[in-house]
């Protein structure tokens, strides 16, 4: 058997009559283990002196022989474990401060390992940090309180931890140095937390004659120097005026807007088939941020973009097909499924061999099954010079293209040789000439395939540069006070010309 004994936030007194008991026991064969000595407790009597003639093992040394928390923390387990083992018919202690199912990681991952193996757990508790934290600060908790390992945050991760961002309380822990006191304040700034939001510093809370508290702006949370094991930080709520608005509150504010008593006439009007236009409008606009290169503009347009996405899974919520949360975690799974090279045990080593992955994987996925040919799932809304380049791209998969750029040039040779006799024929339909047209285009687009080149970029480039030389003919008419169409032909060409001569 393993029992586990919690010895509370450090006051002696806080032990139960059974936790104190069993630690006293001189109980032949039984071994009490204690995660650290590091523990007020094992200053007073009379477990100090069970400390000192080794009735105890500590496992402190865990922490010196293991590079990172989470390697001590498994390091831990499996000590344990390795002693339950080695004593089946002898009960084996384990003590940690406060209450053990309370922010107790090593506990945490003891206890489905214990049950996979069969190894029956008793749990002895004990006031826990939290108790004794509150009672010092003399807060009441009527909402949610969130208790997050100060260790477990990192303030590069992409996003903040989803209890940070409730704007509840929160009591933060094992903030025990300057690091990870600059790291608890770095999250909860990115959080939405004022660099100036008063918080609190607690230590040894529940230890009589230790315990203190000091409240402090944010921004100086690891200024101070007194950081230990014994620290933890105490974030009061965060005012509704002062939180940044999250995902959630999109889409609660698109579901306000839907509200069919109270909602937005517009907003009520529209439908999938209604909003089609606009989706491509602001994807269309966050290309053009992204040319602009102005971050601002493409955070405010893929702002717009995200509109659009919630807006889409409110309506199917409404129709009780699927909602936001249904939105995100579909992404999530398949991102995880394509990606067993970082989520899973498979070996890549190069970009080509993902994509290779990723399209074998997409095809053995729901949706999928029906399509026969290569060519299927293109999208039929894709502009014509996108949806050619993605049906060039799967075509050559199967082998289906030229030997080499040579080959392509020489295609393109022949079409056009073919799309000028057809101009040239008297006779010749409008829409056989579109047809020797669209092969002529096809070809090109392989052109760009083979050079690597996208095509669609190549002509927006193209654009933008007969824009800017087309508008220094528009200038130059202007000086003359002219009109454009005034201008001779010779004359425009002269404009092009030194406009073209200008630095692209």
């Amino acid at each position: 058997m393993l029992t586990i004994i919690g010895l509370g936030p450090g006051n002696p007194m806080s032990l139960s009559p059974q936790a104190l008991s069993l630690l006293t026991e001189n109980k032949p064969g039984r071994s009490i283990l204690v995660r650290t000595a590091r523990h007020p407790v094992f200053d007073a009597e009379p477990l100090a002196t069970c400390l000192k003639n080794g009735a105890f093992i500590p496992l402190d040394d865990e922490y010196e022989s293991n590079a990172s928390f989470e390697d001590v923390y498994a390091a831990i387990v499996a000590r344990v474990l390795r002693i339950v083992a080695a004593k089946e018919t002898s009960d084996v202690l384990y003590a940690v401060p406060g209450h053990p199912l309370v922010g107790e990681s090593t506990v945490a991952q003891l206890l489905p390992l214990a049950k996979e193996r069969g190894i029956l757990v008793r749990i002895i508790g004990a006031p826990s940090f939290i108790d004794a934290s509150l009672e010092l600060l003399g807060e009441a908790v009527t909402g949610d309180l969130h208790v997050v390992d100060a260790l477990s945050l990192d303030p590069h991760a992409p996003t903040p931890p989803a209890a940070l961002r409730t704007g509840g309380p929160l009591l933060l822990y094992q903030v025990h140095s300057r690091e990870a006191a600059s790291n608890t304040k770095l999250a909860l700034m990115r959080a939405g937390y004022p660099d100036d939001f008063s918080v609190t510093i607690v230590q040894a809370a529940g230890i009589p004659g230790l315990e203190k508290y000091v409240g402090l702006p944010l921004y100086e949370l690891d200024r101070r120097k007194d950081h230990d094991h014994l620290t933890s930080v105490w974030v009061p709520d965060l005012p509704a005026d002062q939180r940044r608005p999250s995902f959630d509150e999109l889409v609660g504010i698109m579901a306000r807007l839907r509200d069919k008593d109270n909602g937005c006439p517009w907003d009520l009007k529209q439908s999938h088939e209604t909003l089609k236009p606009y989706v491509i409008e602001e994807a269309h606009e966050v290309v053009d941020a992204i040319d602009s290169g102005d971050p601002d503009k493409l955070c405010e347009e893929l702002g717009d973009l995200l509109l659009q996405v919630v807006f889409h899974a409110q309506l199917a919520a409404e129709d009780g097909m699927f909602d936001s949360e249904d939105v995100c975690a579909g992404i999530v799974e398949k991102l995880v499924r394509r990606h067993p090279h970082i989520f899973g045990d498979v070996i890549v080593d190069d970009a080509e061999q993902v994509l290779t992955n990723w399209q074998a994987i997409k095809a053995t996925e729901k949706g999928n099954e029906e399509r026969k040919s290569i060519l299927d799932g293109v999208p039929q809304s894709f502009p014509a010079l996108l949806a050619a380049l993605e049906t060039s791209k799967r075509a050559v998969k199967v082998g289906f293209e030229w030997p080499d750029v040579g080959g392509v040039l020489d295609k393109v040779e022949e079409e056009f040789t073919e799309l000028r006799a057809e101009i040239e024929r008297s006779d010749a339909p409008k829409e056989r000439i579109a047809s020797e047209l669209g092969d002529l285009l096809f070809t090109l687009v392989n052109v760009a395939r083979r050079l690597q080149i996208d095509p669609e970029e190549a002509l927006r480039g193209q654009i933008k540069r007969f824009s800017r030389r087309f508008r220094h003919i528009e200038a130059q008419a202007a000086k003359q006070n002219k009109q454009v169409d005034a201008l001779t032909l010779a004359e425009m060409e002269v404009f092009w010309q030194e406009a073209k001569a200008q630095k692209e």
